[in-house]
């Protein structure tokens, strides 16, 4: 509540931008754009920080910032700062069609037509049409205010096709604007490609910034969801003491969330010696009011032990397991682990057995001798015996007596026909070439 009071006032005193006096003389439609984007930036900045009672303000903001675009002179558009502001808006979750309709009414050419064609491409989610283009124009934004916004811009359009440049773009977009929730999104976005990209030293050196940071941004659920695929595929005793560094940075809480997620991908990859580490330090920083914590980590390291000689136990560990501690996610993990095991002990039947037998051999060799078929039908390449197709189809007609009682059919009959006369004619050109 505190933060919220805060946040309000400070909003307020950022969108007046002028003494107290004068305050009732001056409301926000009077106010230029770029004005009230520096309170929309705040906003957004604190939430990243932890202040997520900001989110309301935020939408209020993104609203009046719209209607004051929209309303506005085009002369206020002759100072560039409120052009940087509707191109940075439209950037921040503002709404897309509010740039198109600016450049729309543009006489004087105030707004770059490249930036405009640009985020209009991207916003429309066609973004890689844009990226050559917005390439070129970048290196005249870079110190400009819109140009990490630009960046992140031109690292999220690249990043399928060209994973290094991305990490570049992103790289410059957070030294440009550090603290900020451009540096936010550019961390948690290069930690998911130095991961993709099997550049695990970069991968830790994001994820430690981001740590030591973002820790309370809304999004730090994506940062762990990425740092736990960076750390289970690069896991190893040289990596060990910078996933050590960076969960310093957490409470037990979120420490505990992080190795229980580990213990999770781990167990469902088969990497059991990761999976029990993460669940053993997983349960020592659980409390002993912590059952459901403490429910998970038993079951990800028993998950581990199915395929192992100790699979009667592990069934009996994950098997005690209460469902009420479980998500309906891991149940349904424990039920197909469950089923494995139960697979693996089952007694072989007898009678799936395919050992040849002599009687079997015997039998096999005097059909051979007698000429009849010896197909099972099951495969799709074998012929089926006749006795075979009367106990598929007992009810069926069979083929020659189905052949009589069906219709001719006129067109199948020409065609027969036709094909019958071509193959007369290749025959007897065959055998006149032969007489000479």
């Amino acid at each position: 509540m505190l933060k919220a009071i805060r946040t309000l006032l400070l909003c307020a005193c950022a969108i007046g931008a002028v003494p107290i006096t004068s305050a009732h003389a001056q409301g926000p439609e009077d106010l230029p754009p770029y004005k009230m984007l520096r309170s929309l930036q705040y906003i957004q900045d604190a939430i990243v920080s932890g202040d997520h009672s900001a989110a309301e303000m935020q939408r209020f903001m993104l609203a009046a910032i719209d209607k004051r675009l929209r309303d506005a002179d085009p002369t206020v558009f002759d100072d560039p700062r409120n052009v940087d502001a509707a191109f940075i808006y439209a950037m921040s979750g503002g709404n897309p069609e509010t740039l198109s309709y600016l450049a729309n009414h543009d006489i004087e050419g105030n707004f770059d037509t490249r930036v405009v064609d640009a985020l209009s491409h991207y916003l429309a989610g066609k973004g890689g049409l844009m990226v050559e283009n917005l390439a070129e124009a970048i290196l005249e934004y870079r110190n400009s205010r819109v140009g990490p916004y630009l960046y992140l811009v031109l690292g999220n359009a690249t990043a399928q096709q060209s994973p290094a440049r991305a990490l570049q773009y992103y790289d410059w977009a957070r030294l440009t604007a550090p603290g900020t929730n451009i540096e936010e999104a550019a961390l948690r976005r290069s930690i998911a490609l130095a991961t993709r990209g099997a550049l695990p030293d970069k991968g830790f050196a994001y994820s430690l910034s981001y740590a030591r940071r973002f820790l309370t941004s809304p999004y730090a659920s994506q940062f762990a969801d990425v740092f736990v695929e960076l750390a289970v595929a690069n896991y190893g005793d040289e990596t060990e003491t910078k996933i050590q560094e960076i969960l310093g940075f957490m409470d037990r809480p979120r420490q505990r969330e992080v190795y229980l997620r580990i213990a999770r991908r781990a167990a469902i990859g088969g990497m059991q010696e990761l999976a029990t580490l993460a669940s053993t330090r997983a349960q020592d920083l659980s409390d002993v009011a912590d059952a459901g914590p403490k429910a998970l980590a038993s079951l990800y390291s028993g998950l581990v032990g199915i395929p192992s000689k100790g699979i009667l136990d592990a069934v009996k560990d994950i098997s005690s397991i209460p469902d009420a501690e479980l998500s309906p996610r891991d149940r349904a993990l424990r039920q197909a682990a469950t089923v494995i095991a139960q697979e693996v002990l089952r007694a072989p039947d007898p009678e799936s057995l395919t050992q040849a037998s002599v009687s079997n051999v015997k039998s096999e060799i005097a059909m051979e001798e007698s000429g009849v078929d010896t197909g099972s039908g099951e495969s799709p390449f074998a012929i089926p015996s006749e006795a075979a197709l009367k106990a598929a189809q007992p009810d069926a007609v069979p083929q020659a007596a189905a052949s009589e009682q069906s219709p001719a059919d006129p067109v199948h009959d020409a065609f027969l026909s036709t094909g019958r006369s071509k193959l007369d004619e290749i025959d007897s050109l065959l055998k006149g070439e032969g007489e000479q």
